[in-house]
């Protein structure tokens, strides 16, 4: 029987083990209920509707409706849903998305042990937090522009090992008009070659691999 005073939770990740960590943690609080589980997107949407918690833990790579996704879905039908990304990607683009998206919290995986439980409270309370390192790359590169739709779709697909000439027929462009598009890209991400850019783009959370 769910106790007024506790923080309800769920936990949206669809690999069991981690699930059941963070689970494990929560269920060690006397102040934190752990009210449903979810492993993809369309699941947290529908476990959201029958159970109303406090706060969701949401992973971003997941199955069919990604994280991201899933946070633009419940916040446009519960706007007051207060969401914490719990993630392994420590790009400054991909922790953009998710805060746009309607994100409260974004905490690395890596730090969770630390953090989690501090977090977790902090959001119910009506703050907002970031993992240090998150917000270090989001500072460090707050100035710089980030890549258009276009811009990231060409990077995607030469990131798959596709020549000037197979992405302009894929995308119905021009050859000349592909290699511009590279040259932006380029000067936007400071690389100095294709295999540069998409180093960078992965690891920043630009485009994903």
């Amino acid at each position: 029987m769910t106790k007024p005073d506790r923080i309800r939770i769920m936990v949206v990740d669809d690999h069991p083990l981690l699930r059941e960590g963070v689970c494990a943690v929560i269920e060690t609080q006397g102040d934190l209920e752990l009210v449903a589980e979810a492993e993809t997107g369309e699941q947290a949407i529908e476990l959201y509707q029958i159970h109303q918690p406090d706060i969701v833990l949401m992973d971003l790579q997941m199955p069919g409706m990604g994280g991201v996704a899933a946070i633009e879905t419940l916040r446009s039908v519960h706007p007051s849903s207060r969401i914490i990304v719990l993630t392994t990607y420590s790009g400054d683009a991909q922790a953009m998305r998710a805060l746009r998206a309607g994100a409260v919290g974004y905490l690395l995986k890596s730090s969770m042990r630390k953090e989690l439980l501090e977090t977790i409270r902090s959001v119910h309370g009506g703050a907002k937090h970031l993992s240090s390192a998150i917000a270090t790359e989001i500072a460090l590169h707050l100035a710089e522009d980030v890549l258009s739709g276009r811009e990231s779709q060409v990077l995607t697909l030469a990131a798959a090992g596709n020549s000037n000439r197979q992405i302009a027929a894929k995308l119905g462009l021009a050859e000349d008009t592909i290699k511009g598009y590279l040259k932006i890209i380029y000067s936007k991400l400071g690389a100095a070659d294709r295999t540069h850019a998409v180093t960078i783009a992965a690891r920043r959370g630009v485009i994903d691999l």
